[in-house]
């Protein structure tokens, strides 16, 4: 355990807060922690080897799972996740071991949003084909489709999916949601259509974006009997997790031309190993996971989680938490 003497220290694996200038940087080096930079996402082997002598971290999508918690107790006093999802976090042990997880609601969601537009767009106008044919000499003019009169389903209408549902108006589409706990009063606002399940909503849409949590209940949501009841032509668009798509399923649908494209800022392993399924897959658009990662949300998002880390580090509350912990230690 730290001792009187003992500076606070603090792990930063998260690269965009550490790659993008801005008054993140300053706020965290006033607060007069000593810092431990690494780059993330790391391992479980590697965040084994760094946590036992620091006393917060502010982490992406890092393996934070009950060993490395337990490794890290009784020094560690707050996990502060830079970003909304808490999925690679074992907020079960870190409650269990009385240690707060902060994250970041509510600063991404435009940013994100235009992020799927950007694939969505990428996809349906072979974008990225094309520019790569011009880019190597080739003249190849390839005949996209347009979303204007087409009907977009969103697969969790939270922040972000309430985003991408007025976009989809800008584009003059049809919008159809799910979403377990449903905001009427947007919905009514926007003429927006409520559907009860993926398997009422799959058969009636031209394109799906997700934007659920990645839950049990959400893993491999998109499996080869849901992608079955697509649309012919019908694009998928993923934003939120790798992992609610079953890569495999989808990898076959795309080679047998049953889905007419797949864009996706994330994977169910990042970065893909060179066998991926989806690397080998037609019109197929993946992004790093760089979604909210634009100059202007990485000072939003920076700022709020070294708020929240500072604050718990001298007994406060901070602006949001994710498990039921106390911040005074």
């Amino acid at each position: 355990m730290a001792s009187e003497a003992d500076p606070v220290r603090v792990l930063v694996t998260t690269t965009s807060f550490q790659d993008t200038p801005g008054p993140h940087h300053d706020l965290l080096q006033s607060a007069g922690f000593e810092l431990v930079l690494e780059r993330g996402p790391l391992a479980e082997q590697r965040m084994l080897q760094l946590v036992g002598e620091i006393d917060g971290l502010l982490c992406g999508d890092d393996a934070i799972t009950r060993a490395v918690i337990e490794r890290a107790t009784p020094r560690l006093k707050v996990i502060s996740k830079y970003g909304i999802g808490v999925d690679k976090i074992d907020l079960a042990a870190a409650t269990d071991l009385r240690v707060p997880v902060t994250y970041c609601p509510g600063v991404n969601h435009k940013t994100v949003a235009e992020h799927t537009f950007a694939l969505l767009l990428a996809v349906c106008r072979n974008l990225v084909t094309e520019c790569n044919h011009v880019l190597r000499g080739e003249w190849v003019r390839i005949t996209g489709h347009e979303l204007a009169g087409k009907r977009l389903g969103i697969v969790g209408m939270g922040r972000v999916g309430q985003e991408v549902a007025l976009r989809g108006l800008a584009f003059d589409m049809g919008v159809l949601g799910l979403d377990p706990r449903w905001d009427r009063a947007f919905a009514a606002r926007h003429s927006i259509v409520r559907t009860a399940s993926l398997e009422d909503l799959l058969p009636e849409v031209d394109v799906v974006t997700l934007h659920a949590p990645l839950i049990p209940e959400t893993h491999h949501m998109i499996n080869a009997d849901r992608l079955r009841m697509l649309r012919p032509g019908a694009v998928l668009i993923n934003t939120a997790r790798g992992e609610l798509v079953d890569s495999d399923a989808l990898a076959a649908a795309l080679s047998r031309g049953e889905l007419a494209g797949y864009g996706a800022d994330v994977l169910d392993s990042e970065p893909p190993p060179r066998d991926h399924a989806l690397l080998r897959c037609p019109n197929v658009v993946l992004t790093p996971h760089i979604a909210s990662r634009t100059a202007e949300n990485v000072v939003r998002q920076a700022t709020m989680a070294v708020e929240n880390l500072v604050r718990v580090l001298a007994g406060q509350p901070p602006l949001a938490q994710a498990n039921p912990v106390g911040t005074s230690r």
